[in-house]
């Protein structure tokens, strides 16, 4: 009898095992949960349903879709909190995000002629504007050396093994040896560098962002999008070739499960169980990881059984920057507007401090909202303090730039700061290509555990931190499943220093 108990038993658990993962025979091939409802996610998914695998569910820890593009009510209009740029237009290639901004969805977008910014930098200390003359010969230089430095690149190793920082190569070219220390300087670096990388050049690769491939591929222009359907209309749009969406275009099916807050992913030669912090558990054969590098860098997910070394190293390895735009709205305009002043800068003696100006003057006729751009140690400062410190900080320094101007004091300024960096489903904005780090270490980045796969902007070799990387490494990382799933081709990580693999990426 006993015996009799015992089989009954197994054989309820085989059939209960058999059940869970089913769906790998079922007639709509095998079950795939997302996670992370952003542009790598809907992305990815896009790609696996075109391929025939039509069993998806899409967890996503926040109330909406969008990740990392997000708009919000400031003021009465629509701004860009997160991603706002389509970067890189004008090259012998097209940006696979333009035809989507602007012609499918004809976004509203407006040229940035960041060109203009040399005639529009600020004294501290209410001097005014420094002579144009003088910055340009500065940007000249800054310029040149930027150029000498992707010289440089391309008599490196192209495993990434003789890379150096950008502040390295700055010192070996003799262009200020010990970092930038004028205030002029330092704005002009901090322009070049920080504001496109959200961390300094003492930290940043050479070899993987000189030149940048975005604009090596795509083009140098910069097309500032600016409608009040919001720059996350794209993901819808992108998203609704396979789920279904409401009377105003936006993502509304019942695959995509929001405030889902993934805890724990498990995993076996069978599949996988995805736990999120209600208490729900979901079973299927993969599982794609789309969450941010910073959110794989803290505690929010436990991965059962824990990720090989290899993998976790490979996370750590990368950067998580922190990009954040301040919005600043004002009872009447006192800065000057027009052709050539789309941008302005403030040299402060501190590196990074309220750097960054844009007027939305243009985009916004009226609205009088500025634009404060700060990265990086400022970022975190900022999110830490209270928006009333903010505001104290910004009304002196734009009454340091504008010394004749009638500038309101504190209490007559509207303000809103995005903290990405303490938001847990975020925890910073977009990832930065380090010194010491090489392709090899971005293929483990990418590279699948067992039935677990990654994706997300961090995962792109080439674009990592920018819209259209995040849309591509969606396509790669769905196409490595695909290719495990139709194929049983699994994705090999290449050689740290793999000689035949590094002379077919030079012949390319």
């Amino acid at each position: 009898m006993k015996t009799s108990v015992v089989v009954v038993a197994a054989l309820a658990a085989v059939l209960f095992l058999a059940q869970s993962y089913a769906s790998l025979a079922g007639a709509s091939g095998p079950r795939v949960i997302i996670v992370g409802a952003g542009m790598s996610g809907i992305s990815a998914g896009k790609t696996l349903w075109e391929a025939g695998v039509r069993d998806l569910l899409i967890l996503e820890a926040t109330g909406r879709v969008g990740g990392r593009m997000h708009k919000h009510n400031f003021g009465g209009i629509n701004v860009e909190i997160g991603a706002n740029w389509v970067e890189g237009l004008g090259g012998d290639q097209l940006n696979p995000i333009w035809p989507l901004v602007n012609s499918t969805l004809k976004l509203r977008n407006f040229y940035s002629d960041f060109d203009s910014v040399v005639g529009n930098v600020y004294k501290e200390n209410g001097g005014g504007l420094y002579d144009e003359e003088y910055v340009q010969k500065r940007m000249d230089r800054a310029y040149e050396v930027e150029e000498l430095g992707a010289n440089l690149t391309k008599k490196m190793h192209p495993s990434g093994r003789d890379d150096i920082s950008v502040l390295a190569m700055q010192r070996l070219f003799n262009h200020q040896p010990n970092g930038p220390t004028t205030p002029v300087d330092m704005a002009l670096d901090y322009f070049i560098y920080d504001y496109e990388f959200a961390e300094p050049p003492r930290v940043t690769s050479l070899q993987n962002t000189q030149p940048t491939p975005t604009n090596a591929d795509f083009g140098e222009d910069n097309y500032f999008v600016a409608d009040q359907r919001g720059y996350e209309s794209i993901i819808h749009s992108i998203g609704s070739s396979y789920l279904s969406t409401d009377g105003n275009g936006k993502l509304k099916d019942r695959r995509i499960l929001l405030n889902k807050v993934v805890r724990q992913i498990a995993y076996n030669k069978q599949g996988v169980v995805v736990k999120t912090e209600d208490g729900s558990s979901y079973r299927a054969d993969y599982v794609v990881v789309s969450t941010s590098l910073g959110v794989l860098q803290t505690d929010l997910i436990q991965f059962k059984p824990q990720l090989p070394f290899w993998k976790i190293a490979a996370i750590y390895s990368f950067d998580m920057g922190v990009y954040t735009k301040i919005f600043l709205k004002f009872p009447e305009r006192f800065w000057p507007v027009g052709e050539g002043k789309q941008f302005f800068m403030y040299a402060s003696s501190r590196r990074g401090y309220y750097a960054l100006w844009q007027s939305f003057e243009r985009e916004y006729p009226g609205a009088n909202v500025l634009l404060a751009t700060v990265t990086d140690d400022e970022s975190r400062r900022i999110e830490r303090q209270s928006d009333d410190q903010t505001k104290a900080e910004v009304a002196e320094v734009l009454r340091d730039m504008f010394p004749g101007a009638d500038v309101p004091g504190p209490d007559q300024i509207d303000i809103y700061v995005p903290r990405w960096w303490s938001d847990r489903f975020f925890k910073g904005s977009y990832s930065n290509w380090p010194v010491g780090v090489s392709r090899y270490e971005y293929d483990q980045l990418r590279a699948p555990v067992g039935r677990v796969y990654f994706t997300g902007e961090h995962t792109s070799e080439r674009y990592n931190g920018y819209v259209h990387g995040a849309y591509l490494a969606g396509i790669d990382s769905a196409n490595i499943l695909i290719n495990y799933i139709f194929k049983n081709e699994e994705y090999k990580v290449r050689g740290k220093y793999d000689v035949e693999d590094d002379l077919i990426a030079q012949a390319r």
